[in-house]
This record gives C-alpha cells, sequence and structure tokens, in this order.
C-alpha cells in the first residue's frame, strides 16, 4: 500500500468514524478506545484469514495421530494467535442487526485474551457498552461496518500507521494538539536496512506502537527469502513504552503481526525492567528529543547512562538551577548513552536523534568525544527535511557497531538531504529504491561488495520487464492508429482509446525510466564496484579528521556540497527529461493524427 493509498484509507476512515461519534453526542475520550479495538479486530481477522486454511489442513493431516495439535496450538505456530470462530470480524458483522453486538465484542476481545496471555488486559471489552444509548443500539454494528473497509491486502505496519492516525485525530478532537512523533515507514526501514537485525534480540527503550519491530520483522522475512534459509525465524523483540494506552497498541500490533516477545509500560529514564545493559544483539528507537526534566540525582550513578559520561550543566548559573531542579538539562545523550551500552559485544543500534545532538557543547561534547574514541559509532546520516508527519524538526539517523572490521575506527558520513519523494507538500519519504541506495552506501563501507552487484541485476531486470511491457503497449499505441475509423461519429470513442493507450505506455516507459535512473545513479558514484567518497553524498572519516572538526557529527561537515547550475539532482533531472521525451512522443502522435483530419476535410471541401 502506498503513503498516498494509506492516506485515502485514513482520511476515509475517520470522516466516516467520526461522523457516527457526532451523531451519537460520545465524547471522543468515550470513544476512541473500543474504536481502536475494532481496528485491531479487523487487522487480526485479516492476518489470520491468510492462514485459516493452512490451519485446517495442518489439523486434517494430524487427525488421529498420537501427538496431535489442537487448534489453537496449530494457529499460534502458524501466524501468532488464535482467532475463534466467536472473535472473528465476519461473524460479528454477520450478527443480526437486533443482536447485543457490544456484548459480542466483549467475548471475542476475552477470549483472544484467554488464547494470547501477552494480551491479558490490552484489549477494550466493557468500553463497548458505553455505544449504546437509551435509545439506540445501532453504533457498534455501524463501526463494523465501517471497518470492513480497511482492505483484505493490508500489510506490514499498516495497522500500526491507521491506529496512530486515529490517536492523534481523537488527541486533536480533545484539544490535545495532534498526536505525537510517529517515525514514518520508509525511515525506520532505512533504519533497519543498515543495522540488519537477522537473528537474535532487539530492544526499543521508547517503543510506540512497535512499528521498527514489525520493520525488523518484514526484513527478516525478506533476507530469509534472499539466502534461502528455512530456519525458524528466530528474533525476540522487547520493549518499553511510558504511555499505558501505547503499551496496549503495541502489544497488540505484536500480536497482529505474528511477533514473539514482550512490552512493558516503564520510563527508561528510571526502570530497566529487561537489565539491559551489554544484553541486546540489536537497539533501535526514536526517543523524545531534548527533554529537560529527568531527575538527574535519579540516573546519575545509573551504568546504563555514564559510562561514557553524563549530560550536566556546566555554567554557575546552572548549575545553581540544576541544584534547584535537580535535573538533566538535555536528556539526549541520555538516549545515545543508553543505545550504546545496551548492545552486547557483537551488537548495533539505530536511533533518531535532533540534529542539535550532533554538534551540542558542554558536557555533551565531552560524552561525543569519549563515544568516538570508543569506536562504537559506526554511521551518521542526516535525513530530508519534512519526513515526520507531525514535527518538522530535523533529525539525524545514529548508527552504533560494537564489532566494526577493517574500518579503522573510521565513521561513515552520510548527506541523505537531497534523496527523497515529494508525497504531499508538506510530506517527504525515501521510496525502496532510495531506501537500498542508501543502505549499499553502508554496504560497500563494510566491504560487501557483492551486494551492490546484486542491486544492480535486480534494478536492470525490472527495467528490461517495463522495457518489454512499453514495447507492446507502443505496439497496441500504433495498432489503434491504424484502426482511425472514418465514421466521425466513431472518433471520439477512437480519440478516446488512443490517450488512454498513450498514457499506459507512458506510465510504462516512465518505470523503466526509474529503475535506469538508480543504476545510473549508482554506477556514476561507485563505477568501481567499491566504496569511495562521493563529495555531497558520503565521506568515511578517519579519526584525526573528526578531531580537526572538533568532534562534530554532523555529516554536512564532512561530505562537501555540489553545486547544481540548474538546481535540479541528477535523479529529478533525468526523471524531467523522460518527462519530456514521453511528451514529445505522443504529441507528435496527436500531430499525426491531426494532420490527416485536416488533409481529409480539404479533400472534402476540394472535391
Amino acid at each position: 500500500m502506498t503513503a498516498e493509498q494509506l492516506k485515502e484509507l485514513e482520511d476515509n476512515l475517520w470522516k466516516a468514524a467520526d461522523k457516527l461519534r457526532a451523531d451519537s453526542g460520545l465524547k471522543a475520550s468515550e470513544y476512541s478506545t473500543p474504536i481502536l479495538g475494532l481496528i485491531f479486530l479487523r487487522f487480526a481477522s485479516i492476518r489470520y484469514n491468510k492462514v485459516k486454511a493452512e490451519i485446517q489442513a495442518e489439523l486434517k493431516a494430524q487427525k488421529n495421530k498420537r501427538n496431535q495439535l489442537k487448534e489453537e496450538e496449530i494457529a499460534i505456530l502458524k501466524c501468532g494467535f488464535y482467532l475463534p470462530p466467536e472473535a472473528e470480524y465476519d461473524y460479528l458483522l454477520n450478527l443480526p442487526e437486533k443482536s447485543d453486538i457490544a456484548k459480542a465484542l466483549k467475548k471475542a476481545m476475552e477470549l483472544i485474551e484467554y488464547y494470547k496471555p501477552e494480551l491479558k488486559d490490552s484489549l477494550p471489552k466493557d468500553e463497548y457498552f458505553k455505544l449504546y444509548t437509551k435509545d439506540d443500539r445501532s453504533l457498534p454494528k455501524s463501526l463494523l461496518k465501517t471497518f470492513k473497509d480497511i482492505p483484505e491486502d493490508a500489510t506490514g505496519d499498516v495497522f500500526g500507521k491507521v491506529y496512530e492516525y486515529f490517536l492523534g485525530e481523537f488527541a486533536l478532537a480533545e484539544g490535545q494538539g495532534g498526536g505525537a512523533f510517529y517515525t514514518p515507514t520508509s525511515v525506520v526501514k532505512l533504519m533497519v536496512e543498515v543495522i540488519e537485525p537477522y537473528k537474535g534480540t532487539i530492544y526499543d527503550p521508547a517503543c510506540g506502537s512497535g512499528g521498527m519491530f514489525v520493520q525488523s520483522s518484514e526484513f527478516v522475512d525478506k533476507r530469509r527469502e534472499e539466502l534461502h534459509d528455512d530456519d525458524t525465524k528466530d528474533l525476540m523483540v522487547y520493549g518499553s513504552e511510558k504511555d499505558s494506552e501505547t503499551v496496549k497498541l503495541a502489544r497488540m500490533n505484536l500480536a497482529v503481526n505474528g511477533l514473539r516477545g514482550q512490552v512493558v509500560q516503564a520510563n527508561a529514564y528510571y526502570e530497566n525492567p529487561f537489565d539491559s545493559y551489554g544484553k541486546f544483539d540489536y537497539v533501535m528507537a526514536n526517543p523524545p528529543f531534548n527533554v529537560d526534566d529527568v531527575n538527574y540525582d535519579r540516573v546519575k550513578d545509573d551504568k546504563r547512562f555514564n559510562e561514557y559520561g553524563i549530560p550536566k550543566n556546566k555554567t554557575k548559573a546552572n548549575a545553581k538551577k540544576q541544584a534547584a531542579v535537580n535535573s538533566v538539562p538535555n536528556a539526549n545523550y541520555l538516549w545515545i548513552n543508553l543505545f550504546a551500552t545496551s548492545l552486547k559485544d557483537t551488537g548495533r543500534a539505530a536511533l533518531v536523534m535532533a540534529n542539535s545532538a550532533s554538534d551540542a557543547r558542554n558536557s555533551e561534547a565531552d560524552i561525543r568525544q569519549t563515544l568516538i574514541k570508543s569506536s562504537v559509532i559506526d554511521c551518521m546520516l542526516t535525513l530530508p527535511k519534512n519526513m515526520f508527519y507531525t514535527v518538522t524538526l530535523p533529525a539525524t539517523l545514529w548508527f552504533f557497531d560494537k564489532n566494526k572490521k577493517g574500518n579503522d575506527g573510521k565513521i561513515l558520513f552520510i548527506d541523505a538531504r537531497n534523496i527523497f519523494k515529494q508525497v504531499t507538500r508538506s510530506l517527504r519519504e525515501f521510496t525502496d529504491e532510495h531506501i537500498q541506495n542508501i543502505a549499499t552506501i553502508v554496504r560497500l563501507y563494510r566491504g560487501e561488495v557483492k551486494r551492490l552487484k546484486q542491486l544492480l541485476a535486480k534494478y536492470q531486470q525490472q527495467a528490461n520487464d517495463f522495457e518489454k511491457q512499453a514495447k507492446a503497449q507502443q505496439q497496441e499505441v500504433e495498432k489503434i492508429q491504424k484502426a482511425k475509423p472514418t465514421e466521425d461519429k466513431e472518433l471520439k470513442r477512437w480519440e478516446k482509446q488512443l490517450e488512454e493507450a498513450g498514457k499506459q505506455w507512458k506510465a510504462l516507459t516512465e518505470r523503466q525510466n526509474y529503475f535506469l535512473g538508480h543504476i545510473n545513479w549508482l554506477n556514476e558514484r561507485f563505477p568501481n564496484g567499491v566504496y569511495e567518497d562521493v563529495t555531497g553524498l558520503c565521506k568515511a572519516a578517519t579519526l584525526k579528521e573528526v578531531e580537526e572538526q572538533d568532534y562534530s557529527l554532523n555529516p554536512g561537515r564532512y561530505v562537501g556540497v555540489v553545486i547544481e547550475e540548474d538546481g535540479l539532482t541528477e535523479e529529478e533531472f533525468l526523471k524531467e527529461m523522460a518527462e519530456r521525451h514521453n511528451s514529445l512522443y505522443l504529441l507528435n502522435n496527436k500531430a499525426k493524427v491531426l494532420s490527416e483530419q485536416i488533409e481529409n476535410n480539404l479533400k472534402t471541401v476540394i472535391s
């Protein structure tokens, strides 16, 4: 599902659901919890329907066997949870209008929790009775009909995004401001592609809805397919989240996506529910930025935060303030410390952080210098502006690797500010190809040259496929041109048919040029198939070079800039040229048709 399709789905679902709320007279706070439960139920049913036939086939195959598994046991093995018939979405949707739908929904939620103890007390139950009024009991049924519109092919973290969208809208309806700082899917995908959490344990100390876990799971599935690895998926996820309602969402997200692990409510500054020090293979998070109210005395002796140094005020004026409020001046480096110390000796981490942390002064500068000298920092990547749904704050991705090999303490700096797709006027994202191209830079830096060859071969195959389709469509255009009718009444239909065929040819040609453009992008920057510094894009800086920059971790200081005379990136230039070529082709065709029409009209007049 594309970003545009997801946005349209979210908007349509919200408009329909909010109209029902307005008609019922309920407050958003009374309405939000049962709504979010229905969204979960819809996605759970979608996932379960995909494996339902497999479950029944396995149950039949095991019939009369000595160690026969129960249906719910097979279901949990297949998709991570069991959905009894009374909890399936279509069953509830098809109940008679006069049924007690709220009672049926409560029972469905209880059954899901019974077979999935990890969800205990996470699903709404009695809240559905609040949707009844004295004179009207139709609202639960109407909502079931509304959320049936979520398509059966919805996959991945669409559940989390729809859920988060509704959370934000409910927050606005209650006058709380537009939701929280959610991490865009394309940014999470990039983080996952760089640290590659294939097997082991993954920790997110500010997990929100659990979207990073879902993307990690999808990466594992994709990588297993690439490597032809038939081993059982071996990824355990652990998350903590401060907000209790969001914890419930994360647990639902794990269940819907068949993930194994645990999410608990905890404040990561003061609580350490998983004893995280040196424990995890991977750590990922998008923690809150620039928090200034963390109690200094409660964290100063915690080894998770002080191994590389702890943020503290240095000036006399601020020292008096700290003594009064007893707080850390800025918690950004608490998070950075937490990531570095939660890794095993072979672990990798990725986190989103405010740009300001890359050049922060005072005690943060001392901590950064210690981190750099420890060689834990692997890569720094500046993101484009307007990548996040609810804020415009510029951000940088930090990547840690406790087991760097062959790079002699270097740090890879990547400036990705000019790599993006414009989704709306105020929102940008990475395409899948952008993600793979950037991840390939990191892989080349690590010496994984085969991955570039594989990616180029994949792009070439995709370009060839679209070229083949485009040629076939071009022949179709020419065929339609030759079949021009002589009757005036047939001309309009013919012209419309020709225009539609031309549009299809144009779209296929654009896709072919799109993949050829990515091949050119990679070949021009890495012509020898190995990593090399590219002005304006990437630089592998030595410790000495970082020292010369006063231990700054701002990629812009290292990669340099490319002056573009026309103001266009190479990708934008190639796209514009392809569009002009396609437009010229279509205009030439139209000119040919008009010329023939004029000639025929002249013959009619002369005769």
